[in-house]
């Protein structure tokens, strides 16, 4: 929420100086009484008029209202990246946002804009700056619109390249630069919200890069810091256990058992567990955390409590004490060691009526290379063992093998995982053989939202039968759900526990997910388009200025490229294409769709340069004379061209990069 303040000053928006105005407590010429929003992210100290004395008001916190000031503030009490947006009566209202709001707020791209890459040199910045000043440079024109159309062009040119950003509503808005050092460094590492950020303010600007990046790191570290001090961090686990043997059993059933299918499925064991953490400083962290475990009819539960030290970035000290079957104690530590070692430890206390049970656990963890590690663990208890295990994680696949030997079982492990990142899912397959039999494990988990992830995972072996282990995961709380199908090992149990788990979710997705998805992305396309309304409308309007002026240069670029048999664009579409194997509408609505394609073949000529044009990995609705006609649609680029007298064609995604000509574009024509 912004607190709207009213108060009578001199405003020279031209000249556009705001730092230097500011530390000279003097702006402009003209009086004018102008209503100015402040940014949520930055604490104010101003006076208020109906109070004697000043006092910090927190803008985030403060009610939607307006109060006027008693007198001009002092440069001391302005801080000096202060956001001036200066606005009417009636558009106040679209520039109270939220949180959520900002974030499907579409920000300048400067790289695009001047059409270079991000790893572009000075020199390349200051071509490309030279380039398009002369293209839009007021004096060029007559015409007083031209002349006025080529003012608002050339003055966000120079706010790519010099720190002042005109953006819409009249917004004036010190940002990042390109030609600066300094500020590129900032703009490159976290964007325009970068400087938003609050505490920006205090940055010097006689900083090196590294300095800044350091500051911004500092900041964001603190920010998240408080946030976790405002939450308990809740994390929960329910684990229902399921047996449903008697569906599987291979012997003849029971004459007298009359019992229908459902009924022959029972809940044979629950368990319940939830922690919660209280960061009382920096270092220091408490959990509480409890669970509860039933099966068969006996219950079990425990309550524990540990307090985690932060010893610096390298260690940490942990205790532990809990209660439950009997008391228990433990002490844990980490600590990295040299040669990319890492050490893990704890002693562990339990107390029963008849003894007490001493463990001393121990392991050590090396960096093998950039994605394989090796691990040594000791258990020294009365469950003493010791195993090795090598882990080999990259990119695509999860590589793991492992080695157990200890008093009550020894056994080794492979486990495998297929990542699919492009579908959000992941195969997995394990085998386990050792003193207790063998087991086969294959499953997949797959990514069903932002926040939530389904597995399943087909469980069989010897002597533990087939299981089915379902889990949902939804952000901190987890579900588990093992079903036990048979005692034994059986064709049936097995084709039934892979096909229906995957029927179902087939089902499950065409029916009740894929519709959920769809409305939730037109709702965020929807708020998108309501968000940037206004913004798009004063792009198209550039956008159609900026093709104006390019003409008379765009001609001279023609004339120039058809002397030489050189590359000239004949056609050139952006936007939402519509295909008609893809949709079958009727003529008017497929007459919408069609609005939602642009003609850019005079900007497009107007880039080309040499015979050449080349365009960047960047959205391309941020290039002088494009707008997006479609908001939260994915778009492409159609172009059209004759080199040397030969007709090309190509289509290209919006953020792929262009470089035309290519042989491989050509058009056979025969």
């Amino acid at each position: 929420m912004y607190l709207t303040i009213t108060y009578k000053l001199n405003l020279n928006i031209k000249k556009g100086h705001i730092r230097s105005l500011i530390n000279k407590n003097s702006i402009g010429h003209k009086n004018s009484a102008v209503p100015l929003r402040l940014a949520s992210f930055v604490t104010y100290k101003l006076p208020c008029i109906n109070q004697k004395t000043e006092r910090q008001v927190k803008i985030w916190k403060a009610k939607k209202k307006e109060k006027f000031l008693s007198r001009r503030p002092s440069s001391r009490e302005v801080v000096v990246t202060l956001l001036f947006v200066s606005i009417n009566e009636g558009e106040s209202q679209n520039f109270i946002m939220d949180d959520n709001d900002q974030d499907h707020l579409i920000e300048d791209d400067y790289y695009t804009f001047l059409n270079i890459p991000k790893n572009a040199t000075q020199e390349e910045i200051n071509s490309a700056y030279r380039t398009q000043s002369k293209l839009y440079h007021p004096d060029k024109h007559v015409d007083p619109i031209l002349k006025k159309e080529a003012e608002v062009l050339f003055n966000r040119t120079k706010a790519a390249y010099k720190g002042l950003c005109e953006i819409p509503f009249n917004a004036l808005l010190i940002v990042v630069v390109l030609s600066n050092p300094h500020h590129r460094a900032i703009y490159d590492t976290v964007g325009i919200r970068g400087l938003k950020t609050e505490g920006w303010e205090i940055v010097e600007r006689t900083r090196t890069p590294q300095e800044i990046r350091e500051e911004y790191e500092y900041l964001a570290r603190e920010a998240q810091e408080r946030k976790l001090l405002s939450l308990t961090n809740p994390t929960t686990s329910i684990t229902m256990n399921i047996n449903a043997t008697d569906l599987f059993n291979k012997y003849e059933k029971d004459p007298e058992d009359s019992r229908d299918m459902l009924s022959r499925i029972e809940v044979s064991g629950m368990s319940f567990t939830q922690s919660i953490e209280a960061p009382l400083t920096l270092q220091d962290i408490v959990t509480l955390y409890g669970q509860l475990n039933t099966r068969n009819g006996t219950g079990s539960g425990s309550v524990n409590v540990s307090a985690k030290r932060l010893l610096s970035s390298k260690g940490w000290v942990e205790l532990e004490v809990g209660a439950g079957n009997g008391p228990m104690i433990s002490f844990k530590g980490f600590r990295m060691l040299p040669y990319k070692v890492l050490f893990n430890g704890a002693t562990i206390l339990e107390f029963t009526p008849f003894e007490i049970k001493a463990s001393l656990i121990g392991r050590l963890t090396m960096q093998l290379d950039t994605h394989t590690m090796g691990e040594l663990t000791y258990n020294a208890g009365p469950e003493s063992s010791m195993s090795t295990s090598i882990v080999r994680d990259t990119a695509r696949t999860y590589t793991s093998f492992s080695l157990h030997l200890g008093i009550l079982q020894s056994f080794v492990n492979f486990t495998y995982i297929y990542k699919m990142h492009e579908k959000e899912m992941k195969l997995r397959g394990s085998v386990r053989a050792g003193t207790f039999g063998l087991v086969v494990e294959y499953g997949a988990e797959k990514k069903i939202s932002r926040h939530t992830k389904l597995s399943a995972v087909v469980s069989a072996g010897v002597p533990t039968g087939v299981m089915l282990k379902l889990k949902l995961n939804r952000s901190f709380q987890t579900y588990a759900f093992p079903i036990h199908l048979s005692d034994e090992v059986l064709p049936a149990t097995v084709f039934y526990a892979t096909v229906v788990p995957l029927m179902t979710w087939v089902v499950l997705k065409k029916v009740v997910i894929d519709p959920m998805v769809k409305k939730r992305e037109e709702r965020e396309k929807e708020k998108e388009k309501e968000v940037n309304k206004t913004r798009m409308m004063e792009k198209q309007k550039e956008a159609e200025s900026a093709t104006k002026l390019m003409k008379a240069t765009v001609s001279r670029i023609r004339a120039t490229e058809e002397s030489k048999k050189g590359l000239i664009i004949t056609k050139a579409l952006y936007g939402r294409f519509v295909y008609p194997q893809q949709n079958q509408y009727n003529s008017e609505q497929q007459s919408i769709r069609r609005d939602e394609v642009i003609d850019v073949t005079v900007p497009l000529q107007c880039l080309v340069k040499d015979s050449k044009l080349i365009l960047y990995d960047a959205s391309k609705s941020e290039l002088p004379g494009f707008y997006d006609p479609c908001v939260g649609e994915e778009k492409q680029l159609l172009i059209q061209y004759l080199f040397r007298n030969q007709t090309h064609e190509c289509i290209v995604k919006d953020n792929a990069p262009v470089r035309i000509p290519l042989p491989s574009h050509k058009v056979n024509t025969t």
